[in-house]
């Protein structure tokens, strides 16, 4: 049987070897994930009597966190190298002649998709991406979706050519939603991820597109509840839309994949031009979340008499009209050079929480 000191050393040279953040992250599944070394000599923990438990639990843990360190020394080491690189690709011959004033900048949603990421990261969340292209199970039938729901049909879904291991056709994803069970299964509670992302679906009008843009919220672990989601989402609307406070509503609703499933108002005032929260008399819907229901806890590998958690999903290009004063969804799409000079923000303008989010 291997030693632990062998088993760290082990994992130290593979994390050193590991070439990009890929590669290291299958090293990293190799040792720390679901079926990895250190996850199975940790299931071993319950054969053993009470006093050798204790023993080993602590020597395992101690090569664990000394395993967790490298891996950590590791990625910073491989995001410093490809920032060196990307600053030596992008240098700029300050003795040329300037050229006038840039026209570039960023999008309203990619600015509010990189507002999304900083909050969240601040509070611990690993952000997570995953494939545009979606089967049929993953995005429906692992969701407790049932096989004749609207959401299936070809008036809501676009399917494309091609079909997936069960022959069943493939398609645009609708939501972020499968992200829920893609990162279960191959991650290890506890469980704290957005999955931001573009998604589809055949609508158009005002406040609706064919693209559009969604982030998926999910924490599993054994003891998270509703009232850890709200405290989630209350500090997330506050720092997002720069308001002291925020006044909350949870609504039943219903979803496939939740189980109790709510949908979410804050109280604003609507009585002027821009909708202004933390402040006024009226509501507005601004996203939807539950409790992970169990079929799709199974569907990601997990026993939900183990596991719980709870989810939620909103609408990027939404959050950034509410926070704009953008009254139409489709001119974020009609690559309008005037509307971008008006609502663009500065291409080195990156949003921080220590120095504002708002430019």
């Amino acid at each position: 049987m291997q030693s632990l000191e062998d088993l760290v050393s082990s994992a130290q040279a593979d994390f050193t070897a590991a070439a990009d953040a890929a590669a290291l992250e299958n090293a990293k599944a190799k040792y720390l994930g679901k079926t990895g070394q250190v996850t199975d000599l940790m299931k071993g923990l319950g054969k053993l009597d009470p006093e050798q438990r204790k023993a080993q639990g602590a020597l395992i843990n101690a090569a664990k966190e000394k395993i967790e360190q490298a891996l950590t020394a590791r990625r910073d080491a491989l995001a410093n190298a490809q920032l060196e690189a990307r600053l030596n690709l992008e240098a700029i011959d300050v003795t040329l002649p300037g050229r006038g004033r840039a026209k570039g900048g960023i999008h309203p949603v990619m600015r509010t998709w990189e507002r999304v990421e900083q909050i969240f990261r601040s509070i611990g969340f690993d952000v997570a991406d995953g494939p545009e292209i979606e089967t049929d199970w993953t995005n429906f039938t692992a969701l407790n979706s049932p096989e004749n729901h609207p959401a299936r049909s070809m008036q809501d879904t676009f399917y494309i050519e091609g079909n997936d291991s069960t022959g069943k056709p493939l398609l645009l994803r609708t939501h972020t939603s499968p992200m829920q069970v893609r990162y279960a299964r191959t991650h290890t509670p506890p469980i704290k991820v957005i999955a931001p992302g573009r998604t589809y679906r055949v609508d158009s009008d005002a406040t609706h597109s064919p693209m559009f843009h969604q982030v998926e919220g999910l924490v599993i672990d054994k003891k998270s509840n509703v009232a850890n989601m709200r405290w989630i989402l209350e500090e997330f609307c506050k720092t997002f839309f720069e308001v002291p406070s925020v006044t909350m509503r949870f609504r039943p609703s219903f979803f496939p994949f939740t189980e109790p499933s709510f949908e979410v108002d804050i109280q604003c005032d609507r009585s002027g031009p821009i909708v202004k929260f933390g402040e006024g008399t009226d509501w507005m819907e601004i996203l939807g979340c539950g409790m992970v229901h169990p079929n799709v806890l199974r569907s990601g590998g997990l026993d939900p008499d183990e596991y719980q958690g709870f989810a939620w999903g909103m609408g990027l290009d939404r959050i950034a009209m509410l926070k704009y004063g953008m009254p139409d969804l489709r001119d974020f799409f009609n690559a309008d050079v005037r509307w971008m000079n008006h609502y663009g923000f500065r291409p080195l303008d990156m949003p921080t929480l220590f120095g504002g989010l708002s430019q």
